[in-house]
């Protein structure tokens, strides 16, 4: 109410006062696409954060099978047949038969050493070692692969 000359005077229909149609409709919209683009963050957030967790695990086991090789003995890696060239590695090693996620199918290669790469003098005592991981995400297949050279007087002469 507002005062004039004293005497106090009603607005009409002051009770009914609010948001027209359009006024309400407007901020809807303004709230539903808010909504939808903090979902959608939270949706690609999430997706990232997987990739992000299975592109870990995967260079959690090339690191894991390059280690293992780096310890065999010269005779166990030039041996054709002691080092599996396939291999399957779960995404959780430790959760229950069936439950533990996807799974990366791996490949080791051993070869010689790419010509010009080191002395050529030293080159038969050298090998090429590749290991690929490939696993498939929400149909994108994945993959990711680690070269490293290993060598007949190495790292094994000095464990066993």
């Amino acid at each position: 109410m507002r005062l004039i000359c004293g005497k106090p005077k009603r607005r009409p229909h002051a009770a009914w006062a609010g948001f027209s149609l359009v006024e309400v409709m407007v901020g809807m919209a303004i709230l539903g696409t808010t909504m939808g683009a903090m979902l959608s963050g939270f949706a690609s957030g999430f997706f990232t954060m997987r990739m992000t967790r299975e592109n870990l695990r995967a260079t959690q086991i090339m690191l894991e099978k390059m280690e293992t090789i780096r310890l065999y003995s010269w005779m166990q890696v030039t041996n054709t047949g002691f080092i599996p060239n396939q291999f399957y590695e779960p995404y959780d090693p430790l959760a229950p038969a069936g439950q533990q996620g996807l799974i990366y199918k791996g490949t080791m290669t051993i070869t010689d050493v790419p010509p010009g790469s080191v002395d050529p003098s030293y080159a038969s005592n050298m090998k090429l070692v590749v290991v690929t991981v490939d696993w498939t995400t929400c149909n994108v297949k994945r993959t990711r692969d680690f070269r490293s050279y290993i060598s007949r007087y190495g790292l094994q002469d000095y464990v066993y």
